[in-house]
């Protein structure tokens, strides 16, 4: 893969990067505040489309079309097209415009949500890494090698940016589905989530799949006084703390034994070989003796299945009273892969609770927020990928069967039948969802590398056969 002429295009996108045209871009996207958990700011994520993002691909002579989402109260879809010919390569490039919420009171000193602010080496602001930082890099090198190759591409692009991701990519599948024809590629591309490891450029071949569920106990209309009848009447937090106890032990070892995948697959086992699950102080949060027994931390992140209590309340715990409470609720999260079926986790769980002497606890609200999604590490197009990232890197990236956390990646996999590739470009401490969320421009950096290697080499002739 590598060439003078490659080479020549990615050093022209690294220019650009420390010119500070890539710095300068992502402030001006980053100030739209286009978070998707806010009605107030439902016309932003419009704004983000329309005036972020819409023309900057326009002058990339793309066409582009913003369409309204499937699912009423969510934001709309970007859809931008360029096509060099129908016996190139398609590739779907996908991204979302939306964010999380801002939480502006509970950012530290002189930062805020919707300002890209450098301090300290990093790049803060709401996006920055989840997810404006990490498309508008994938589309800032795409400009350079453009540049580079004399306005020629040498592939057929797709650009797709949703902006409903952090409320589960509503309405994403029946549009994907309506627009088929359109959507139709060879390989999906996209960049989102953290690397492993800093120093290691990572590839991720799909996502787990989350399912919630609420975990209640209902015992009466209201509380009654502790001192009269505590000690005589049922109390539900009690309870439901030893219902919590037989799906998951004191170790963290999920009990409910339906839930977990029958065995690793071999490939996925070969991928996970050595692989870390994080580095400096992230690596300190690991606990290798919580969860599966003969696993190691990157088998249960990546290979298996996770039990979480996301919320446990009953009472009022900022305001306790002297009463035995009424009711108890757990809202819990299971982080599952490809290799098991969500559709047995609520009659298994109803089953195991049962047995365990625990008929009066109800699940409810459950459901899948986002479904698992896979394609083999063995992949051509997986392979290809890492080939081009390590010809720009100069060392091959890790290989993840899936991420560890939530992608709409099944979309995709499931409607277009297409391979799914993610090449983060953020680190698993930058705080994305919280206060403080930030980028690491030196991985930027390196991602502009990759990124324009990768569109080079997408173009040069040597991908993957069709079909």
């Amino acid at each position: 893969m590598p060439s003078d002429d490659r080479a020549r295009a990615i050093k022209a996108a690294l220019s650009r990067f420390d010119q500070g045209g890539f710095r300068e871009r992502l402030a001006q996207l980053i100030a739209i505040p286009s978070t998707s958990q806010d009605p107030a700011h439902a016309a932003d994520l419009d704004r983000y489309l329309h005036e972020g993002i819409a023309p900057w691909v326009a002058t990339m002579g793309f066409t582009v079309a913003i369409h309204p989402n499937p699912q009423p109260g969510l934001g709309p879809i970007l859809v931008a097209h360029r096509h060099e010919g129908e016996e190139l390569p398609h590739v779907l490039f996908y991204g979302h415009g939306d964010t999380v919420r801002g939480l502006d009171e509970e950012w530290s000193a002189g930062l805020s949500p919707w300002r890209l602010t450098e301090q300290g080496g990093f790049w803060y602001g709401r996006g920055t890494a989840d997810n404006k930082g990490q498309h508008a890099l994938g589309l800032a090198a795409l400009e350079a090698m453009l540049a580079a190759r004399g306005g020629r591409l040498g592939f057929n692009l797709t650009v797709l940016i949703e902006t409903a991701e952090e409320r589960g990519s509503g309405g994403l599948r029946s549009f994907v589905a309506a627009h088929r024809d359109r959507l139709g590629a060879d390989v999906l591309i996209g960049s989102d989530g953290p690397r492993v490891t800093r120093d290691r450029p990572t590839l991720a071949c799909g996502s787990r799949g989350t399912f919630h569920f609420d975990l209640v106990i209902r015992r009466r209309a209201g509380g009654v006084h502790s001192g009269h009848w505590g000690g005589i009447t049922r109390d539900p937090s009690v309870e439901l703390a030893h219902a919590l106890a037989t799906i998951c032990d004191r170790n963290g070892r999920i009990l409910v034994r339906e839930w977990l995948p029958p065995a690793i697959p071999a490939s996925v086992k070969c991928a996970l070989a050595g692989c870390p699950a994080g580095d400096g102080g992230e690596a300190a949060v690991i606990d290798p003796d919580w969860g599966e027994p003969g696993l190691s931390p990157a088998e249960k992140i990546y290979a298996w299945t996770g039990f979480i209590v996301l919320a446990m309340v009953s009472g009022k715990p900022e305001a306790p009273v002297n009463a035995v409470a009424p009711d108890a609720r757990a809202h819990c999260q299971l982080r599952y892969t490809v290799d098991v079926d969500p559709a047995r986790f609520v009659p298994s769980l109803r089953t195991h609770l049962d047995a365990a002497g625990f008929r009066g606890v109800s699940i409810e609200n459950a459901g899948v927020r986002m479904a698992a999604s896979r394609t083999d590490p063995d992949h051509p197009w997986v392979r290809f990928v890492a080939e081009s990232l390590t010809a720009s890197l100069g060392r091959p990236p890790l290989i993840l069967p899936n991420a560890s956390g939530g992608l709409p990646g099944d979309v995709f996999v499931d409607e277009l039948g297409t391979p799914l590739v993610w090449i983060p470009h953020s680190y698993h401490g930058c705080r994305q969802h919280g206060p403080d969320e930030h980028a690491d421009p030196r991985l930027l950096r390196e991602g502009m590398a990759a990124m324009a290697g990768l569109w080079w080499d997408l173009g040069g002739g040597r991908t993957p056969r069709r079909g």
